[in-house]
């Protein structure tokens, strides 16, 4: 994505843990190296902060806009990133409203246009709606991340028939961001054709956060080579495995 690469398809968050210490191991069972944090979360002037339970050798920060409803304070959040030192990447995030924590589309296209003439590399959440997904590839955005459903919602992908259109004619790396509640969600995405998938609360809020991890690391990987392989047809009628012959 952009002048990034990584080998692994899984993109973790890191909100909602039980203790920091149960989030270092579930980052570890993932497999993740992209790790995304809330901006807001960190409190970089005091002597604690989330960032000391990461470690920046290992994992690539993201650092996210959560929190953030128009796009001049994204924006703002963005360059404190940035200043910060955290990276030139950004998971942008411009919601509507506190109840739904759907994204605006209007903010997040304009927070997406600010931001790539900035020089951000943007990987930007939106919603399952195949024309603000290409609208925000148009502006330059380097990934876009639909989402499977409400953020820590847990249902899934809910339109798969969306994910597809947006498949067909993607540019740039589609993520799946937000909705997932386990491990057969992310295989769906992937098995779609996904590049990755992004989740947080699926993980954090699993009676076992480090088990549900390897799990979501092992679905994403079966996945995609499912997708690679690829499905047979389906049959209204059936087909007999062994091969027709007379005796």
């Amino acid at each position: 994505m952009g002048r990034h690469e990584f080998t692994s398809r899984l993109f973790v968050g890191t909100g909602k843990y039980p203790s920091m210490e149960i989030m270092e191991e579930a980052l570890e069972a993932s497999g993740a190296e992209v790790v995304t944090v809330a901006v807001r979360r960190v409190k970089i002037n005091e002597t604690t902060s989330l960032l000391d339970y990461i470690d920046t050798k290992r994992y690539k920060i993201l650092p996210n806009t959560a929190g953030c409803y128009s796009a001049d304070e994204a924006i703002r959040v963005a360059h404190l990133a940035r200043e910060a030192g955290m990276s030139d990447m950004i998971k942008l995030e411009v919601l509507a409203d506190e109840k739904t924590l759907l994204p605006d589309p209007i903010e997040t296209l304009k927070a997406t246009q600010v931001l790539v003439k900035e020089g951000f590399t943007v990987l930007v959440y939106t919603s399952d709606d195949p024309i603000i997904t290409k609208k925000l590839e148009d502006a330059g955005a380097a990934s876009v991340m639909p989402a499977g459903a409400p953020i820590g919602s847990g249902q899934g992908i809910l339109n798969k028939n969306n994910i597809r259109i947006i498949l067909e004619s993607a540019r740039v790396p589609i993520i799946v961001d937000a909705g997932v509640g386990t491990a057969s969600d992310v295989t769906i995405a992937m098995e779609l054709g996904c590049e990755g998938v992004l989740l947080n609360t699926g993980i954090a809020l699993a009676k076992d956060p480090v088990r549900m991890a390897k799990a979501m690391k092992l679905a994403c990987e079966s996945g995609r080579l499912a997708f690679l392989s690829g499905r047979i047809p389906k049959r209204l009628y059936a087909k007999a495995s062994s091969p027709e012959k007379d005796f």
